[in-house]
């Protein structure tokens, strides 16, 4: 199964497009701030990330 990391600040999507690409059989983990992605990916890379931009922490 692939792994998909989504970056946003904004809750909502962050739940919206995770339920979609859950539905489609990816893997999902979220994110809050680039600075959290960036640790987590440090420890292990996702098959894929979609980043927001202008984020708290880092962007």
């Amino acid at each position: 199964m692939s792994k998909i990391a989504l970056v946003d600040d904004d809750r909502n999507i962050l739940t919206s497009v995770s339920i979609s690409l859950e539905a489609e059989g990816f893997e999902v983990e979220t994110y809050n701030d680039g600075q959290s992605a960036l640790d987590a990916f440090n420890r292990k890379l996702p098959d894929m990330a979609v980043l927001d931009i202008k984020m708290p922490r880092m962007d």
